[in-house]
């Protein structure tokens, strides 16, 4: 059955899940407020402005993971699944992937996020396949490093390529919803790409290109 691909940050989710990720620590005491606010939010910008340099921020976001017990870790998410989440998954976004489903598609998230952050939240759509930057772990800890490609710009379809290979599934059909210009290289390749509450580069691509355009946050609680 064809796939129906979905970004998550900002698409499914009205938020950011990496960027409330490290707010989330912050707030709660984790890593010192003012350093790591004002760097997580450099960070995002760079990443909306289309010049993030994605493994200066991985060596950034994934440290916190590497400096704390598991027990600690999945404690703290569930608490931050709950509380920065939740709110975010509007009704829209369910009404988005339930046709797909009801349909047979193949569902898959695809995300720059790591996978500690956005596995739950795969889960919360009921979408069984994510490909997520993969932070690497030794000895039954988490390093601060990451595994492999990170699932980022061009780097989403070197691993969706291996993935497809490795599952035995193609593009032949497949859409892609996403909200970034990030994502071009992943739209570009579709056969069904669906520009969803889009920034400024991607909504001039798809008005260019004749894509659809779609708004699924209207209704949900907002957030970065």
């Amino acid at each position: 059955m064809p796939l129906a691909i979905f970004d998550l940050d900002n698409t499914l989710l009205s938020g950011d899940s990496d960027y409330l990720w490290g707010q989330y620590l912050s707030e709660i005491g984790v890593v010192d407020s003012e350093v790591y606010e004002a760097t997580n939010q450099k960070f995002y910008d760079d990443y909306k402005a289309g010049r993030l340099d994605i493994f200066a921020f991985l060596a950034f976001s994934l440290r916190p993971l590497a400096e704390h017990p598991l027990q600690s870790l999945y404690r703290w998410r569930e608490d931050f699944l709950k509380r920065k989440i939740l709110p975010l998954i509007g009704q829209p976004a369910r009404e988005l992937v339930e046709p797909h489903r009801a349909s047979g598609d193949t569902l898959l998230v695809i995300t720059a996020t790591n996978t500690f952050v956005t596995a739950p939240i795969a889960e919360l759509f009921g979408i069984p396949h994510l490909i997520g930057t993969e932070p690497e772990m030794r000895d039954g800890r988490y390093t601060g490093r990451v595994a492999g490609t990170p699932s980022f710009r061009e780097g989403k379809v070197t691993r969706l390529r291996h993935w497809l290979q490795d599952s035995g599934h193609s593009l032949d059909g497949a859409t892609f919803y996403s909200d970034s210009h990030n994502d071009l290289p992943l739209l570009e390749m579709v056969d069904h790409p669906v520009a969803v509450d889009p920034d400024e580069a991607l909504r001039q691509r798809a008005e260019q290109a004749g894509w659809p355009v779609i708004s699924l946050h209207d209704h949900a609680s907002t957030a970065a």
